[in-house]
């Protein structure tokens, strides 16, 4: 790969991790429009890294605070805020584990085309503005319950289906269920940290089991724009949500959607 390339493939990497406007989308993109070869498994690894860097620095006092809790308090009655989180961030993650390891090459077998994607970008993006419109907004993330947990947890399985976009899916689901827009959203960014990490070591044992060869340097430069981009999108969306809302998002769902269905009957 070039250098503008790898610019912006880790920059899309790092955007599209955490806004709610689906990667997969975004990543056919470049293929399609330019012509861009696959990038390969280690530059997948790279990015990875990078984004999971960006929301584990961002997120790192709470990840801190959430530990300690989970060892003093985790396995007592007496549970506090952050321990109950802990659990839940746990709990939330295991739905997409079982959906992933059950269904992934189902997945990657039939519903990888560009129509799949054109088609949950759409729906998708309907679905996070009626939830964003319709929504109480009213809960705060330290009122979570275990219930709730499980539903976004489930929903979270919705988005092994390209163009469905994770933190989309996971920030709809919270919306939906009454938690006001910045807890929605940060309890989405908690739940990428094992995703993503399970996701990085996935792509480490395909890249070992493959043998490819590596290039150092776009891996450098991949993981350093994945890891700049995604922090400040998570910076700039945590800063910016509660004002703006969900709709400048699904609009731009909405108008990638049609721009992929442009390309599939071109």
């Amino acid at each position: 790969m070039t250098l503008f390339e790898i610019i912006v493939l880790a920059i899309i990497q790092g955007l599209t991790e955490f806004l709610p406007i689906s990667s997969s989308a975004h990543l056919i993109l470049p293929a399609e429009v330019l012509g861009w070869r696959n990038q390969g498994l280690a530059f997948d690894v790279a990015v990875h890294v990078g984004s999971l860097l960006a929301v584990m620095i961002y997120f790192r006092n709470d990840i801190l605070q959430m530990t300690g809790a989970f060892f003093k308090h985790g396995f007592s009655k007496q549970q506090t805020t952050d321990s109950k989180l802990a659990w839940f961030v746990v709990i939330g993650t295991i739905p997409a584990v079982i959906a992933g390891f059950l269904l992934k090459d189902l997945i990657e077998t039939h519903a990888r085309s560009a129509a799949v994607i054109a088609t949950t970008t759409i729906l998708f993006g309907l679905l996070l503005w009626y939830a964003d419109v319709k929504a109480k907004h009213v809960q705060k993330l330290e009122q979570l319950t275990l219930r709730q947990t499980i539903i976004i947890g489930l929903a979270q399985m919705l988005a092994l289906i390209p163009g469905t976009s994770r933190s989309g899916i996971t920030m709809t689901a919270g919306l939906m269920l009454g938690l006001n827009r910045e807890s929605a959203a940060r309890f989405s960014f908690l739940l990428s940290i094992p995703v993503i990490l399970g996701a990085g070591l996935l792509a480490v044992k395909d890249l070992l089991e493959a043998n490819e060869a590596v290039d150092w340097s776009a891996l450098i430069y991949g993981a350093g724009f994945s890891f700049v981009s995604a922090y400040l999108c998570i910076f700039l969306f945590l800063s910016w949500i509660s004002r703006i809302g969900m709709l400048p998002f699904v609009i731009y769902r909405l108008l990638l959607g049609v721009v992929l269905i442009a390309f599939i009957f071109w």
